[in-house]
């Protein structure tokens, strides 16, 4: 039986993350220095495991409500008011979720298939494509500019929108380049989507760590607001990864659709992971400062280092990324990443897995510690100084 034949053309069609291979080459080597996973390097923080741990000694491993235990999508409603100033009804405007990624993917699959188009600014997170793909509709790229410090513009909507556009994902504090868009950038769009059928799925999963002014979302505009799903989640902030733990804000219309496909494929988030989140929206905001102001000393000496040896770099302004231009090299981005692995045992992510508009660049993480930063561009240095010998 010729199983492929069988498997269905929109699946064959996609490829598989251009992130992976890499991390399965590290697992073949040691002493690699890894600036490739898009993992914070800090452990939940304590207080919140324990939460977990405790709710599982006092036996709480029931189902909880498709939507989530109520007291976790309470504190959702009060975290996202107080903290962003946007108001959602815990009892019909939010779903807990596997991790933000799930949420992605039902939001896309809700509003989009076949022969439908969605917009996707690129560079992007890899699985917004592949969604889009796996949901039967088409992605349509829409290429950020370095010059552009990688926002969206306004012209770059209108001349990629037709009949068929039904959504456009917007993901800021950005992954892969630490992009962020503050309230004129978004004004400026707001004006193109305002009057349009078209849904905003905005992945606002980096939206803690935000290093300067601060974090706005596209959903804080009243006419924005019913028409936006955001997504957010504990992963990033929180340091929860594993814990596969996420969250959707959205109008209750919408919500209600995206919700039969998480009661149909996953009936409910894991509930050790909700307990945790509880305790992480109720105690964890000091230890998230924590991580930020250290994540952004460790930007600082990251930027640095990359223009020290040489390669032009745009300043991230959120998430854990940067984006150094590796052009000057005389590589491509895969040449670049797989050399620099093999013969310096340094991993970072070639920009063309983020979109093919990411060719020439490299994503590198700083959710590392300094030591592994400064030795990583030592050996960057000696890679670069080889190929020019």
């Amino acid at each position: 039986m010729n199983i492929k034949a069988m498997v269905k053309k929109n699946i064959l069609d996609t490829p598989p993350s251009g992130i992976r291979k890499y991390f399965d080459l590290v697992n073949e080597m040691k002493g690699v220095i890894s600036l490739g996973i898009g993992e914070p390097d800090f452990e939940t923080p304590w207080a919140i495991r324990e939460e977990g741990i405790y709710s599982l000694e006092k036996g709480k491993t029931h189902y909880s409500s498709n939507a989530g235990f109520i007291e976790l999508r309470e504190e959702i409603a009060n975290y996202m008011k107080n903290r962003f100033g946007m108001e959602y009804n815990p009892k019909d405007e939010i779903l807990v979720t596997v991790g933000g990624s799930e949420a992605i993917d039902i939001a896309i699959r809700t509003f989009a298939g076949p022969g439908d188009e969605v917009l996707v600014p690129e560079p992007s997170f890899v699985a917004y494509k592949g969604c889009v793909m796996f949901a039967g509709a088409t992605p349509v790229p829409i290429e950020l500019k370095a010059e552009d410090h990688f926002k969206l513009k306004p012209e770059q909507i209108v001349n990629a929108i037709t009949d068929k556009t039904k959504a456009i994902i917007i993901g800021y504090p950005n992954n892969p380049t630490g992009a962020t868009m503050d309230y004129d950038d978004y004004k400026a769009i707001v004006e193109v989507l305002k009057d349009k059928d078209i849904i905003v799925i905005s992945d606002e999963l980096y939206a803690e760590l935000t290093y300067k002014g601060t974090h706005c979302s596209i959903a804080q505009f009243p006419e924005m607001r019913d028409k936006t799903v955001l997504i957010n989640g504990f992963s990033k902030a929180f340091a929860m990864t594993g814990w596969r733990i996420g969250f959707t804000c959205a109008h209750s219309d919408a919500l209600d659709e995206m919700k039969k496909i998480h009661q149909y494929a996953l009936m409910c988030s894991p509930t050790t992971a909700q307990y945790a989140a509880i305790e992480a929206l109720k105690n964890g905001a000091p230890e998230v400062r924590h991580m930020m102001e250290e994540y952004n000393r460790r930007r600082l000496v990251m930027v640095d280092g990359f223009r020290k040896v040489g390669l032009s770099c745009f300043e991230p302004i959120g998430a854990f990324y940067v984006f150094p231009d590796i052009r000057a090299s005389g590589l491509s981005s895969d040449e670049f990443c797989e050399r620099l692995l093999m013969e310096e045992k340094v991993l970072m992510v070639p920009g063309n897995a983020f979109g093919a508009c990411g060719e020439g660049f490299a994503r590198a993480t700083y959710a590392t510690s300094i030591d592994n930063i400064r030795e990583a561009l030592v050996r960057i240095e000696r890679f670069l100084e080889s190929l020019k010998a």
